[in-house]
């Protein structure tokens, strides 16, 4: 089955609703996002970077009972784990997601589940996740006051699903009361676009400097008055020259002087070219290393608290509301995206980690064979802990247990 025809079966169709009406009084239709900026080298590096770090994430539904957080075994976490649906990886959907977010500053998501009353509350089977890019949405509200979304896409077909039902992420919530970006709910890249004018602009000034000095090699100096035809005549003679001479030296006679031009073209200098790429990176908030792979862990770490880390809980809390039922959500339900597979430390620093968590008995031998890249022994869920270290509840007894024996050593 294609995607638009399980798009098709779960959509709620026409269904008697009119468009929302917004808070500044225009409605809420919304047309196909902007994309002019992604001819740009710099920002598809910038976003395929943020990409392909997100699709290291490993996301999973766990429950949180009290002290206890469980990892729930059913539907939900297969296709998390496996693939969100038949046409891709969980990899390639995050990063499917994550390019549809930071190119139209919107991206939607659409659960396909089954629901059972039967208990006398909704309990939902997942099949499948799926990322879409319509080319237009509406808002809509039915007589029940239930909000609606409506896609449309460029074939000319249009779906209607309960917009509660819907994982809608958005960049840059701010002026639009429904959609990310700017107040027409497309991405507003004014700012940018204006850097990579002026960068694209200095670098079409460099190809043809460049094409300029390899071209003009030298002047031959006319000594008398010719019209064009003479003109023409005599430079075609010196091109032979230059081509069929044996030597270096050329014979010219006393109407003409060989100039010959020195290669110094002036190229914009390296500073000016620094700040406009960096002006770039800022906006994406990905500094140099991380575009060239050449970063260390404190890079990493500030690239992943400042540019990473905050999809990841954006994620976390818009996956959760949308799959789970209100009940469900008050019962500890939750999807939680993990990063531990960004294993952006140096050997070192993993050592140094393996030495702290391996003595506080908080890693299994696999998790530390897989955190130094090796695959996991037999035996391996084992966990083990140093003896130089206490329960903090038995710190008290232990003491006074040897406050014991050194009376009884004193008597003695």
């Amino acid at each position: 089955m294609s995607l638009m025809d399980t798009l098709r079966r779960w959509s709620t169709g026409r269904r008697e609703a009119k468009l929302i009406q917004m808070l500044n009084g225009s409605l809420p239709v919304f047309s196909q996002f902007g994309s002019n900026i992604y001819a740009s080298d710099i920002v598809q590096n910038c976003i395929d970077v943020i990409a392909t770090e997100m699709s290291k994430l490993q996301p999973r539904h766990i429950r949180n009972t009290g002290d206890r957080q469980d990892i729930p075994k059913g539907n939900i976490n297969r296709l998390l784990k496996f693939g969100p649906n038949p046409l891709m990886t969980t990899s390639e959907f995050i990063e499917k997601i994550i390019w549809l977010l930071l190119m139209n500053y919107n991206a939607f998501i659409i659960p396909i589940f089954d629901s059972d009353f039967s208990t006398g509350s909704e309990r939902r089977t997942y099949r499948g996740f799926y990322p879409i890019d319509p080319s237009r949405v509406e808002f809509l509200q039915d007589p029940t006051g239930v909000m609606h979304i409506r896609f449309y896409f460029s074939s000319g077909v249009d779906f209607t699903f309960p917009y509660s039902d819907i994982i809608h992420l958005r960049k840059k919530f701010s002026v639009n009361e429904l959609m990310g970006g700017g107040a027409s709910g497309q991405p507003d890249n004014s700012a940018l676009l204006q850097v990579l004018q002026t960068n694209h602009m200095l670098r079409q000034g460099l190809e043809r400097a460049v094409k300029i000095n390899a071209a003009v090699q030298a002047v031959l100096k006319m000594a008398t008055l010719m019209d064009d035809d003479a003109q023409r005549a005599e430079r075609s003679r010196f091109e032979q020259l230059l081509a069929s001479g044996d030597s270096a030296i050329l014979p010219i006679d006393l109407k003409g002087e060989f100039i010959p031009v020195r290669s110094d073209a002036k190229f914009i200098d390296k500073e000016t070219m620094a700040f406009l790429q960096q002006s770039v990176l800022n906006w994406f908030k990905v500094p140099l290393p991380i575009l060239t792979g050449e970063f260390d862990d404190n890079q990493y770490q500030a690239f992943y608290e400042k540019t990473l880390e905050p999809l990841v809980i954006y994620f976390g809390q818009k996956f959760s509301r949308a799959t789970f039922t209100e009940r469900e959500l008050d019962t500890g339900n939750e999807i939680v995206w993990y990063h531990r597979e960004m294993n952006y430390l140096s050997t070192t620093s993993k050592v140094s980690l393996l030495k702290t968590m391996g003595e506080q008995g908080l890693l299994t031998d696999n998790q530390k064979l897989a955190l130094m890249g090796f695959p996991p022994i037999p035996g391996g869920d084992r966990i083990t802990q140093s003896l130089n270290y206490i329960d903090v509840n038995l710190v008290n007894q232990y003491q006074m247990q040897n406050k014991s024996r050194a009376v009884i050593d004193d008597d003695e």
